[in-house]
């Protein structure tokens, strides 16, 4: 594995067709819902990545039976009807968050004593408020990390259910993973969300994951309060998975910055996944964008900096940061402080790093404010991108290598948690 990879400039505007990979969220919400569900289900156009085979594996020490085909993009899974059969597992999860919060919601469900744990950047995100809430349900969840962190443990009779209040401002995966167990408690279960709720269109995701499988939420419609009866239960499907749009926003963000031009297929306007509003994001900074029937292209055009509201999409946060580098005039985004506690702190790992490349840049309380600043000069002059063990900040500021010479990626190999082809088809896009 390299250590390092410089990226290359491109010698004209790119001009590509291109089709990621399945998306990492729902294919980690599909395997939880079919592992739930009554009878033996199939998703096609899985992604096949270290957070999936995280989840995968997590499922099986469960008792989930999960066979994989076609390379990892079809998943056959065996449903255990709301009671995972393990009597007792501990899971690592290496830093995959999806997989600790839904697999801990998942494991109040069985019989039995499990613990869940990760690497040490894992063991400072804190999951207190999703215990806690398991606890509003009558589970028994501990914390046994400091600051209420990983690793996490139970000693589980199946969950009883009733009413749960949880606060909505620090990761709309701890109210995703206690609405994906929700329909296999002994009561109905009702979720409260307290305060602004982030990142609302996983929710919707999630929320619509559950409908495929035949599960029918009762939603207001802020997601203030959210009802599932006692009645409901997974039906197993044959369920078909989106390309990833976050994946597909550095492929956008390469038309942006070289003038380009790139259709990424399998996604529309209308795509589950709230991260194809990045697009929206670059239209705003001057870009082109067009829809088709299975596709959206974006037209790259001279740039100017934005002032933006991206909680609702904030994985893609870093891929905007770094079109922003190549606009006219300062760039301001917003509303997104909740991924300072994503698998890195990406508000500071941003800022240092975006200085590297001349910018000058200011974290605020909510987000940074980012000036282009001085054009690099010295083109033999070298960046060293540190990517802190984070997959976005490594795939994000390969783009600004695609202009500016001297870009090297450090640790590229961190790309494998939700896009492990990534290099080779930037590489081919070219």
């Amino acid at each position: 594995m390299l250590d390092s990879l410089e990226i290359q400039p491109v010698s004209q505007p790119i001009r590509a067709t291109v089709r990621p990979p399945g998306s990492k969220s729902i294919t980690n919400r599909s395997l939880v819902c079919a592992a739930l569900a009554e009878g033996t289900s199939t998703l096609r156009g899985a992604l096949e990545s270290e957070d999936t085979q995280v989840m995968i594996g997590g499922l099986r020490k469960l008792g989930i039976p999960i066979e994989v085909e076609d390379q990892g993009e079809t998943l056959v899974v065996q449903g255990c009807q709301g009671l995972p059969p393990a009597a007792s597992a501990e899971v690592f999860v290496e830093n995959s968050g999806t997989t600790i919060r839904f697999l801990t919601a998942l494991a109040t469900l069985g019989r039995g004593t499990f613990r869940l744990d990760g690497i040490a950047r894992m063991r400072e995100r804190p999951i207190g408020d999703l215990a806690a809430a398991l606890r509003q349900l009558g589970a028994k969840v501990t914390c046994e990390g400091p600051g209420d962190c990983p690793p996490v443990a139970m000693v589980s009779d199946r969950l009883p259910g009733g009413e749960a209040t949880i606060r909505g401002n620090l990761s709309s995966q701890f109210l995703s993973g206690l609405l994906m167990a929700a329909p296999c408690a002994q009561e109905t279960v009702t979720v409260r969300v307290e305060g602004t709720l982030v990142s609302i269109p996983y929710v919707r995701m999630t929320l619509e994951v559950m409908r495929s499988f035949g599960v029918e939420p009762q939603a207001a419609a802020d997601f203030s309060e959210i009802a599932i009866s006692a009645d409901s239960s997974y039906a197993a499907c044959e369920y078909a998975i989106e390309p990833d749009a976050s994946a597909a926003s550095y492929f956008w963000a390469a038309a942006a910055v070289t003038g380009g031009e790139v259709t990424v297929s399998g996604l529309t306007k209308s795509s589950l996944q709230g991260d194809v509003a990045f697009v929206d994001c670059l239209a705003k900074m001057g870009c082109d964008v067009r829809y088709g029937e299975d596709d959206i292209t974006v037209l790259g055009k001279p740039l100017h900096g934005i002032d933006v509201d991206m909680n609702a999409i904030s994985d893609t946060v870093q891929t905007l940061a770094v079109v922003a580098l190549f606009a006219k005039g300062p760039t301001r985004i917003r509303n997104v402080s909740h991924i300072r506690h994503k698998e890195t702190d990406r508000i500071s790992a941003l800022a240092t790093e975006l200085r590297k490349l001349g910018a000058v840049v200011v974290e605020t309380d909510t987000g940074l404010d980012i000036d282009p600043g001085r054009a690099r000069v010295a083109v033999t002059e070298t960046a060293e991108i540190k990517t802190y063990n984070d997959h976005r900040m490594a795939m994000s500021f390969a783009i600004a290598g695609l202009v500016q010479p001297g870009v090297v990626i450090c640790d590229p190999g961190c790309t494998a948690k939700t896009y492990p082809r990534f290099f080779e088809d930037l590489e081919a896009a070219r």
